[in-house]
């Protein structure tokens, strides 16, 4: 079946509420109990990323009262659908990320509301807990097309985005007000007939082999989609 010839289309699966295990990092469904005390350090101890908030419509979050409260509603939400990432040397909670606006009857599915902590940023476990969701939707559920929206202002996740495959498709002007102040939302996607060559460029990418002994990749996941 082609992208244009959809006869035998079928709506594809949710993503069930189910660990993702991967080389790095682990994806666990969100739990305040289990994630919430090492999330609060990550995303908002004396060590977090000042600027993790900047873009995002929530946060930051100077008391834990009020920390734990969204903690608890992302974690009850189905769409989004949360995940905590755990990493795997430390076994400890260092962000989450979640997918969104779940389309089954047409293919569609988005991974966003992305909180990394400032020790895994820029990190083999940064790129392998995208990877994981990428994977389970395009690969596994078969969705048709995988979103990622942002900020245009966010030049973080711009080039998080074309890093990470993420083919730009436009900007749509004035598309929301956030902590008062408008956003311009830049779009950007993968296609199914797109996923093979991304799929394939994450793994070699995530291979122990592309790493020297201190942890530095030797090829940058944009050429190996090359």
């Amino acid at each position: 079946m082609t992208h244009t010839d959809l006869a035998d289309w079928q709506p594809r699966p949710l993503p069930q509420r189910e660990p993702l295990a991967g080389r790095y990092v682990r994806l666990q469904p969100l739990d305040l109990a289990a994630h919430g005390d090492e999330l609060w350090r990550a995303l908002q101890g004396p060590d977090c990323d000042p600027l993790l908030w900047d873009y995002l419509p929530y946060g930051p979050f100077p008391e834990r009262t009020a920390f734990d409260a969204w903690l608890a509603a992302n974690a009850a939400s189905s769409d989004p659908l949360f995940f905590a990432v755990l990493d795997l040397a430390s076994q400890r909670a260092v962000g989450l990320l979640s997918f969104l606006r779940m389309t089954p009857k047409d293919g569609c599915i988005e991974i966003g509301h992305i909180a990394f902590g400032r020790a895994m940023q820029r990190s083999p476990g940064s790129t392998e807990a995208v990877y994981l969701l990428a994977e389970l939707a395009m690969g596994t559920l078969g969705y048709r097309r995988l979103e990622w929206k942002c900020n245009a202002l966010n030049a973080r996740s711009m080039r998080a985005a074309e890093r990470l495959g993420f083919v730009y498709e436009g900007t749509f002007r004035q598309h929301m007000v956030i902590k008062g102040r408008n956003r311009d939302s830049a779009w950007f996607s993968i296609l199914d007939r797109e996923w093979p060559a991304c799929h394939a460029a994450f793994q070699r990418w995530l291979a122990p082999a592309n790493f020297d002994d201190q942890g530095r990749q030797k090829r940058r996941l944009e050429e190996l989609r090359d």
